[in-house]
């Protein structure tokens, strides 16, 4: 909605007015052109300064990043003729300096100013807030179109200071913030593990580590009880995006001496040579990510002395003899060596503590069940756990290069009963998106099925368990329209002896005639009449 001509003063002003009054009707400063555009950028790439300063004042966003690529390609996404695209781009409004094949997706209001060679217009962009650090498609900041001379100066000096800026916001965010509350939002437990991680991570981030070497960590523990999850959790909180910060290696794939090659790349003259090792593309095109190393315990002997070059020099040399320096990036190795071990160490600790608190005869006797400040002694770690790694990597150099090994520990009954309602809540969630329903659960259920939990299974046991013990039972109910859409649904826990309670309407025989406690589900309606069920399988063993 902004036609106008470069050069031009009484267009100029009616262009002006124009765009007063369309804005003054209540016109969306960010609204985007039927291409992919705003108005902002036309007025950007064709200098026309007083609406720039209009468009700013009214809110639009000097951020915002095109939506059009190139003419070809946006006229198939559009779904129309390549002429019509291109005559959009050129006649409409935007400008027929533009190549119609170069691409322009992602390209703000500062890019265009920028190609516009327009220094006014980049410093009132700057001024209002345009990041001179934000890429387009194709990776490129503002600056890599400037000339060089006064506008490419402008730029590099506002990048410093929007730098400065973003980072004395970063650091008090982080102060208000802590990277522990971070990852406890989204991690069960492990205190001792996530205290670990964020402290190591808070002295690379405020200067206080070794910039020659990058940041290792050695994840220890039983399957299902955080380490992937921590892994992704400090990739998402360095990078905020998971797709370009973390890089996952599952090193069950590098068993063998032969699968080196898939790691790094094949040497000159083999097959696979031009393709390139797994780690080594992704390391080259995200130096900084945060690397995953999945089951380290299983990689060949020979894969661990590639990591090893790798922790050592902050550097790795792919096959086609190219160096790649990661010095910046996180490396963090998951392994289930001595996981028995430091299980049965925790729950030892667990109950010589809570032992100690009845002799104590404290007040609540729970203390001990509802915060887990149980801490893996230095006796432990060298008397037990070195060995076993020692043995099990037969490098003492190896283990050197880790700046922190991290225990992961059996999950207490707490966190437990915090692991089944997340499970329950998500089930609920679903329920309600899919068929209307609502439902509840009251408090022993959590502990009921809180007893599923397996050492050795983690968090996936409690999965597996609320799937096996609600979900299976009440998907049977609804196959069988016993849950009426719009119905709410109460588990709760039943321990009566039912031996002989026959002709009762259920989905369920578990604990039948035992005594022991089971599950029951009462299903109540939207004209609030109840029945209660008990969750039976859909097949009696007659049947």
């Amino acid at each position: 909605f902004l036609s106008g001509s470069v050069g031009e003063l009484k267009l100029k002003q009616i262009v002006t007015l124009a765009t007063e009054q369309l804005l003054g009707e209540g016109v969306e400063p960010n609204h985007r052109h039927r291409l992919g555009w705003t108005s902002l950028m036309v007025a950007a790439m064709n200098r026309q300064h007083s609406v720039v300063e209009i468009l700013l004042e009214s809110g639009a966003d000097p951020n915002a990043g095109d939506d059009f690529n190139n003419v070809y390609d946006t006229s198939r996404e559009k779904g129309i003729h390549s002429l019509e695209g291109d005559g959009g781009r050129e006649e409409d409004e935007f400008s027929s300096r533009l190549s119609s094949r170069a691409g322009f997706r992602g390209c703000t209001a500062l890019h265009y100013a920028t190609l516009a060679d327009d220094p006014l217009a980049v410093r009132m962009l700057l001024e209002k807030g345009a990041n001179p650090l934000q890429t387009n498609a194709l990776g490129h900041t503002a600056r890599a179109y400037a000339k060089e001379g006064e506008l490419h100066t402008l730029l590099l000096e506002w990048e410093g200071k929007f730098q400065e800026a973003q980072a004395k916001r970063e650091a008090e965010e982080r102060r208000r913030f802590p990277l522990e509350k971070r990852l406890m939002e989204h991690i069960i437990g492990q205190e001792g593990a996530i205290n670990t991680v964020a402290s190591a991570i808070r002295r690379k981030e405020n200067g206080w580590y070794d910039e020659e070497h990058p940041l290792v960590f050695l994840f220890l523990g039983s399957s299902g009880i955080g380490k992937t999850e921590l892994a992704k959790q400090v990739a998402r909180y360095m990078h905020k995006d998971l797709k370009k910060g973390f890089i996952r290696m599952d090193m069950s794939e590098f068993q063998e001496k032969h699968e080196v090659a898939k790691f790094i790349g094949s040497p000159p003259g083999y097959v696979g040579h031009e393709e390139g090792g797994q780690l080594t593309k992704q390391l080259k095109a995200y130096p900084n990510a945060v690397v995953l190393f999945d089951e380290v315990d299983k990689a060949h002997p020979d894969v661990l002395t590639i990591m090893l070059q790798l922790f050592d020099e902050g550097r790795l040399t792919d096959g086609k003899g190219k160096t790649i320096e990661c010095k910046d990036a996180i490396f963090i190795m998951t392994s289930n060596v001595a996981s028995d071990d430091i299980a049965q160490h925790a729950l030892q600790l667990r109950q010589e503590a809570q032992e100690l608190s009845r002799r104590k005869l404290a007040d609540n006797l729970d203390d001990v069940q509802k915060r887990d400040d149980v801490t893996i002694s230095r006796q432990f770690k060298d008397a037990v756990i070195r060995p076993i790694l020692k043995a099990h990597f037969r490098r003492d150099e190896f283990l050197g290069r880790i700046n922190e090994i991290v225990y992961f520990l059996p999950f207490c009954p707490s966190e437990l009963q915090q692991l089944v309602s997340k499970e329950l809540n998500f089930w609920a969630k679903k329920a309600k998106q899919r068929h209307d329903i609502t439902l509840l659960w009251d408090r022993p259920v959590l502990d009921l099925l809180a007893g599923g939990y397996n050492l050795h299974y983690g968090a996936r046991s409690i999965k597996h368990e609320v799937e096996r013990r609600v979900v299976n039972q009440l998907a049977a109910a609804y196959e069988q329209e016993l849950l009426p859409k719009g119905c709410t649904l109460r588990l709760s826990v039943h321990s009566e002896d039912r031996g002989g309670a026959e002709g009762q309407e259920g989905l369920g025989q578990e604990g039948l005639g035992q005594g022991v406690p089971s599950l029951r589900l009462e299903v109540v309606g939207k004209d609030s009449t109840a029945r209660t069920l008990d969750i039976r399988p859909p097949l009696s063993p007659d049947h």
